[in-house]
C-alpha cells in the first residue's frame, strides 16, 4: 500500500534549508565540516534520517535555535537517508557546492527560504521524498520595469557586478 502525504518545513521567515539525500552515517560529520569550511560567520543546525541500524535523527550543528529546527523536521519528514539543514548568517550559494561534493550526497531537493511542502510517499518499509513545493506559483511573466529591479537586487547584494 502506497501513502502520499505533505510536510510542511516550520521554520522562521528568516531562516534558509536545504533537502537532500545521502547514504552514510558519516555523512552528519561531513556535512557539518563542509559548512563550517565555508564561512567563518555562518550559524546552522543539521539533521541526517538514519535509515538502517539504530534508525535515529543525527544531528549537529553551531546554533541550538537551527539545531532544533533541522531535527523536528527531519523527524516529521522521517524519510530514510534524507539530511536538512538550517541556515542564518549565509546562504544557500554559499554553501550548495561543497555539500554538492561530500561523496555521499546523492541529491539536493531544495535550497531555499521560501515555504517548502515536502511530498512524501510512505509505504510499509518506510518514507521517501518524491519532490518538494517551494513557494508559490507564478503570477506572470517579468516585465522590463521587473528586470531592471532584478539586476539592481543582484549588484545591491553584491552576487553580480
Amino acid at each position: 500500500m502506497l501513502e502520499l502525504k505533505i510536510v510542511k518545513i516550520e521554520k522562521p521567515q528568516d531562516v534558509n534549508i536545504i533537502l537532500g539525500q545521502a547514504h552514510f552515517i558519516k555523512t552528519v560529520e561531513d556535512l557539518y565540516e563542509a559548512l563550517v569550511g565555508s564561512s567563518p560567520q555562518i550559524r546552522f543546525g543539521l539533521a541526517f534520517v538514519e535509515s538502517s541500524g539504530a534508525c535515529k535523527i543525527r544531528c549537529e550543528g553551531n546554533d541550538p535555535e537551527l539545531k532544533k529546527i533541522s531535527q523536528e523536521n527531519a523527524l516529521n519528514i522521517g524519510a530514510g537517508h534524507s539530511f536538512l539543514v538550517a541556515l542564518k548568517e549565509a546562504y544557500p550559494i554559499n554553501v550548495l557546492n561543497a555539500i554538492k561534493n561530500i561523496p555521499e550526497v546523492v541529491n539536493i531537493f531544495c535550497a531555499s527560504a521560501n515555504p517548502v511542502e515536502v511530498v512524501i510517499a510512505q509505504t510499509s518499509q518506510g518514507r521517501g521524498i518524491l519532490g518538494v513545493i517551494d513557494g508559490a506559483s507564478p503570477k506572470g511573466i517579468e516585465t522590463e520595469e521587473d528586470i531592471s529591479w532584478r539586476k539592481e537586487f543582484l549588484r545591491k547584494i553584491g552576487y553580480k557586478l
